[in-house]
């Protein structure tokens, strides 16, 4: 018969193995369930950060387009953020928001606005100005020239800017699990606290698996959106 003590004895015997084991592969298959919890976790914190940077990085690039001398400015706010290091920033805005989803967006956010604003900026001025001035001439207004035309020709640039943003805002959703976010970032942070490498190595390569995919997607994309760079034509 069994005693308790050597069960708990066992057990113990049983943790330190999986320890020593630089990745446990029994230790991850009995964790699917919590792996695509982190993965849609991890896409949403994603996705949301660079859809928002996005919107604002248009809305800025469209000012700095319209009022050059704004540029400058803009330029060298959104670059003050992005040389914040992510963890200075995240305890900056926790005493402000608390923890959770809106202090790792609005850090999120941050980090990809010099990115896309410099790529809208540069793309749409890389527009021949025979194509501004031809849909000057088809009645296009400023606005709706910048809209229609402009942002149209500049894609492949802007879809540039967009990779950068997403891998790079990828990496940093991780650091959000010390703020009670992190999608893969919780496995890195579980296996830090438990001296455990299975699942800093989960997270990582699951990181990294994910910023080759949604750089993949958007190169898919930027293709699907620009038929006449496929077939050589130019502009």
């Amino acid at each position: 018969m069994t005693s308790p003590l050597s069960g708990v004895v066992g057990a113990m015997l049983a943790q330190a193995e999986l320890r020593d084991q630089l990745v446990s592969w029994e230790w991850i298959s009995r964790r699917y369930d919590q792996i695509w919890e982190a993965t849609l976790s991890h896409l949403w914190l994603t996705v949301f950060a660079v859809g928002v940077g996005l919107v604002i990085s248009v809305v800025l690039s469209a000012v700095a387009l319209r009022w050059r001398q704004t540029y400058a400015p803009i330029a060298w706010i959104t670059g003050f953020l992005y040389t914040i290091p992510s963890l200075a920033l995240f305890a900056f805005m926790v005493p402000i928001l608390g923890l959770g989803f809106a202090t790792a967006q609005v850090a999120l956010v941050s980090y990809t606005l010099l990115i896309l604003i410099r790529n809208i900026v540069a793309g749409v001025d890389g527009v021949p100005a025979e194509v501004k001035e031809a849909a000057d001439g088809m009645g296009y207004g400023g606005v709706r020239r910048f809209f229609a035309v402009d942002l149209r020709l500049a894609t492949p640039t802007i879809v540039t800017g967009i990779r950068l943003a997403a891998v790079t805002v990828v990496g940093l959703v991780t650091i959000t699990a010390l703020i009670g976010e992190g999608g893969y970032g919780v496995f890195i942070l579980d296996g830090l606290r438990r001296n455990f490498s299975t699942p800093v190595v989960l997270g990582i390569g699951l990181s990294v698996i994910l910023a080759v995919t949604v750089d993949v997607l958007l190169i898919g994309l930027e293709r699907l959106l620009t038929p006449w760079a496929r077939r050589g034509l130019g502009y």
